[in-house]
């Protein structure tokens, strides 16, 4: 998987489980939602995602080729 593939997956995972803590839980886990929804609003206009730079340093391939 490469990362332009991953930091969107993860970041729709993150915001499930935080609605799914927010449910059976406590609502302040939905803090976690609004932390992943102003992070991707940040990257859009920046250009720049902390988890991409992580995965990059973890080795994690860019984007494949057209012909890959």
């Amino acid at each position: 998987m490469t990362i332009q593939r991953f930091v969107p997956a993860f970041a729709g995972a993150l915001v499930l489980l935080s609605a799914a803590l927010a449910w059976f839980v406590a609502p302040t886990f939905l803090l976690i939602a609004v932390f992943v929804g102003a992070n991707l609003l940040q990257s859009a206009f920046t250009r720049w995602c902390l988890l991409a730079r992580i995965l990059r340093r973890l080795g994690v391939r860019e984007e494949a080729s057209a012909w890959t």
